[in-house]
């Protein structure tokens, strides 16, 4: 007969999921899908509420990316706004969410990850941790801690609060940089590019240690999504929508955020509360594409930034066309928080930074906006309808985690036909398929929008461990 094997829960990832492996009657791996076993339903209870609050509402989505939501969430008023917020704003929201990304990317890397990369994917399960990181290699320990302790402090400095600050606003942002800010700022960037280019180093002498993992975690062909600027380079915050083939071939380009209809349809399985978008001209399922650091490398020519740009180089090298590796977000990551450290002093280094003209007045002057940033994780879309009084009739999230769903089904499928052996399953093997899952960051927090049909089943068993009653709702 055939079995079934339950990863619950999928651990070091943010939120709540678990994964099901199927088995023939061989003993091989049939399928496996990765199941959001969660639900917010942040979209439903946006309706009624003022458009001013969304940037403030819709950052309670998340308690480890808010600002992603921030900014999404503001550039969708901004569009209701139909007005140009002030140049230093945009700047300013930038600095904001690369800060954001930095202190991610290092939760991701070295919290959530890096126990594989360092310990062993066959490490004891009780070491594998961020405890057991802490003590066989304190250095690397601290390094993490001390990025993503700086990538907070930006925020805390420019916005008010580490988390869930209302700094940014419809229309820019509600106050000022400090001369003071700035100059700390620039103080502590020279030490954080020492850091993570060491662990750059670091990275690309280990990572063929994991040549096996790098062939089966998620390796196969798909589209790649992400912002550019106009000038082809990497981009978090503004830019247009691009999409590449596994070729790194364009597929579309420039695509303006309202019109994100025109090529993303959102399909729901009845497994799971997470969202499956997907690419509208190849349809469902064919239409799998990735977002998140590995796309937007996959996306853009250049980095705009000396020391990233030498780095991209070295990535270009893994692969003639595409990078299709999902074990490779790791080394993404890394590019990204070196190239975050490099765009901030960048962006500090404007003349105008110090501007005290950051936010444009008006009122709502069009039914509907959207906002589209990068958060983490990749493409982040916020979607708002009003009505003449400003409340909210209608919210779209679409989640970077979201546009992930489908390639992290693939992946897991891929990696348990290759690890996992129905009459010899070892710890290490399907630890090696929640490393697939840990490779997208996923914030499932975020993302689970979707209705699904997954049931809340409450069995009712006797002193015999006999099934008396069984109830089964679904919502």
């Amino acid at each position: 007969m055939s079995r079934t094997i339950v990863i619950d829960p999928v651990t070091r990832i943010e939120g709540h999921a678990k994964i099901t492996i199927y088995l023939n009657d061989e003993g091989n791996v049939r399928d496996a899908r990765f199941h959001v076993t969660q639900y917010r339903g942040f979209e439903k209870f946006c309706e009624g509420r003022p458009y001013t609050e969304m940037p403030a509402l819709t950052a309670r989505t998340c308690g480890i990316c808010p600002i992603s939501h921030l900014m999404a969430a503001s550039k969708a008023c901004d569009a209701i706004l139909a007005v140009r917020i002030p140049d230093t704003a945009v700047k300013l929201r930038k600095i904001v969410n690369l800060a954001q990304i930095i202190q991610s990317h290092a939760l991701s890397f070295f919290h959530l990850s890096s126990p594989d990369l360092l310990l062993g994917m066959d490490a004891p399960i009780e070491q594998r941790n961020i405890l057991g990181l802490a003590a066989s290699h304190p250095e690397m320990a601290r390094e993490g801690i001390w990025l993503r302790k700086f990538g907070q402090q930006i925020i805390e400095k420019i916005a008010g609060k580490r988390i869930h600050p209302a700094w940014t606003v419809p229309g820019g942002v509600s106050a000022p940089l400090a001369p003071e800010t700035r100059e700390w700022i620039l103080s502590q960037l020279p030490e954080g590019i020492r850091i993570i280019q060491r662990v750059l180093e670091w990275y690309k002498s280990a990572y063929g240690q994991f040549a096996d993992e790098i062939e089966y975690f998620a390796n196969f062909p798909s589209l790649f999504m992400g912002l550019v600027n106009e000038d082809d380079s990497l981009e978090h915050y503004d830019g247009a929508l691009r999409v590449v083939d596994d070729r790194r071939r364009i597929i579309a380009d420039r695509i303006p955020s309202a019109d994100y209809q025109d090529y993303i349809s959102e399909y729901v399985e009845p497994d799971s509360y997470l969202k499956s978008p997907f690419y509208k001209m190849m349809g469902y399922p064919e239409g799998i594409y990735r977002v998140g650091p590995l796309a937007r490398l996959n996306c853009a020519e250049r980095t705009g930034a000396p020391l990233s740009a030498v780095e991209l180089f070295a990535f270009r090298k893994l692969s003639k066309g595409a990078v299709l590796s999902s074990f490779h977000y790791h080394y993404a990551r890394l590019i990204e928080i070196l190239f975050g450290f490099e765009r901030i002093e960048q962006l500090l280094n404007e003349s105008d930074i110090l501007s005290e003209h950051v936010r444009a007045h008006a009122g709502p002057n069009r039914e509907e906006g959207v906002g589209i940033s990068e958060a983490p994780r990749g493409m982040l879309l916020h979607h708002y309808k009003v009505d003449r009084n400003g409340l909210i009739t209608w919210a779209n999230l679409i989640i970077a985690t979201g546009h992930n769903n489908l390639a992290m089904n693939r992946g897991i499928a891929q990696a348990a036909k290759h690890y996992v052996k129905g009459d010899k399953i070892k710890e290490g093997a399907l630890n090696r398929v929640e490393a697939v899952i840990r490779c997208y960051d996923p914030c499932l927090s975020c993302s689970t929008h979707a209705f699904g049909e997954m049931p809340m089943r409450v069995q009712l068993i006797g002193p015999e461990g006999t099934l008396l009653d069984e109830k089964i709702r679904t919502i």
